[in-house]
C-alpha cells in the first residue's frame, strides 16, 4: 500500500475463525479488525479531501489563465501611452504589469503541481544534460551577473529520458533558488557527472549562509521559505523546489539537500540512457513517450 499514491486499501483483516468473541484471542482478532476499518474510513475520508483539494486547485488555476492574461494585455497596451500620461498613473500601469506577471507565473506554478499531483504523463524524448546545464548556467549568468558562476561538465553528452522542457525547469530552479537566497559575490557551482551506477549525478552548490537545520526537511514543501537564514533579494512564489522536486520524482530521479553555514548542496540523480538515439539539436527526439511517476 502507497499512501503517498493515494493507495488507501486495507484488505487484509483477521480471519473469521479467529475473532470469536467468546475467546481471548477472538475478542483481540475482533478488535484488530475494528482498528483496521475505522483507520481505512480516516484513511478514505482523507484520500477524498485531498482530491478535491487538488481538483480545486487545478480548476482554478486553469480558470484564472484568462483573466489574467486579460489583465497583462490591457496594462501592457495601456504602458505605450506612458508618456502620455502623469507619471503616478504610468508607475500604477507598470506596477500591475508586474505584479499581473508574477500572479501569472504563481497561477501556472500551482496548476504543474496539480497536474503532476494526479499523475498526469509529462511528454518525453531523449535529453542531453550537458547541453541543458550549460544552457541553465548561461541563462543564470545574465540573470544574475554579480554571483560568480562556475560550471563543470562531462566531455561528451550526457542523455537521460525526460521531458526537456520540465528538465530545464528544474535546472533553472536550482539556479535562481542559489542566486536569490545568496548576497552578491557568492560562488555557485553546477556539476553534472555520471556515477558508476549510470546515473546522471547533477549538484549545484553555492557558498552563502545555507539553510537553518530546522528548515532543511521542509525545504521542498509548498511555499516553504527560508528567510531566516538566507537573505531575500527579491521576491518568489515559494514552490520553485517543491516543483523541481515533484518534476524529478516524476522521471524516476531524486533530489536531496545538504546545507550548513557557508556550503548548500542540492543533488539531483537520473537514470541514464546507455544507448542513446540521436539527439537532435533541439534536444529532444522523436517520437515521444510519456514519463508517469
Amino acid at each position: 500500500m502507497r499512501l503517498d499514491r493515494g493507495q488507501v486499501a486495507l484488505s487484509v483483516r483477521v480471519p473469521e475463525t479467529d475473532t470469536d468473541p467468546r475467546t481471548e484471542v477472538g475478542q483481540v482478532g475482533s478488535a484488530l479488525n475494528l482498528m483496521l476499518g475505522h483507520v481505512f474510513q480516516a484513511l478514505e475520508a482523507r484520500q477524498a479531501s485531498e482530491t478535491r483539494v487538488r481538483r480545486f486547485v487545478a480548476d482554478a488555476s486553469h480558470e484564472l489563465r484568462t483573466p489574467l492574461a486579460a489583465i497583462r494585455g490591457y496594462a501592457e497596451l495601456a504602458g505605450r501611452g506612458s508618456a502620455l500620461v502623469p507619471p503616478e498613473v504610468a508607475r500604477s500601469m507598470s506596477r500591475i504589469q508586474a505584479e499581473a506577471a508574477r500572479m501569472t507565473t504563481l497561477v501556472e506554478d500551482l496548476l504543474l503541481l496539480a497536474r503532476l499531483d494526479a499523475g498526469r504523463p509529462l511528454e518525453a524524448g531523449l535529453a542531453d544534460l550537458t547541453r541543458l546545464t550549460a544552457d541553465a548556467v548561461g541563462d543564470a549568468h545574465v540573470a544574475g551577473p554579480a554571483h560568480r558562476w562556475e560550471l563543470r561538465l562531462p566531455d561528451g553528452p550526457l542523455t537521460v529520458r525526460g521531458d526537456v522542457q520540465h528538465l530545464h525547469q528544474v535546472l533553472a530552479n536550482l539556479l535562481s533558488n542559489a542566486r536569490t537566497h545568496t548576497p552578491p559575490g557568492t560562488r555557485v557551482r553546477t556539476t553534472l557527472s555520471r556515477s558508476p551506477g549510470g546515473t546522471a549525478v547533477l549538484t549545484v552548490t553555492d557558498d552563502g549562509p545555507g539553510i537553518a537545520p530546522e528548515l532543511l526537511p521542509s525545504v521542498f514543501e509548498r511555499f516553504a521559505r527560508g528567510d531566516s537564514s538566507r537573505s531575500r533579494t527579491a521576491g518568489g512564489t515559494g514552490l520553485g523546489l517543491t516543483i523541481a522536486s515533484a518534476i524529478v520524482v516524476a522521471h524516476h530521479g531524486t533530489i536531496e539537500v545538504r546545507s550548513r553555514p557557508g556550503r548548500t548542496e542540492f543533488a539531483v540523480c537520473l537514470p541514464v540512457i546507455e544507448s542513446p538515439q540521436r539527439v537532435h539539436s533541439s534536444g529532444t527526439t522523436t517520437p515521444q513517450v510519456g514519463i508517469r511517476p
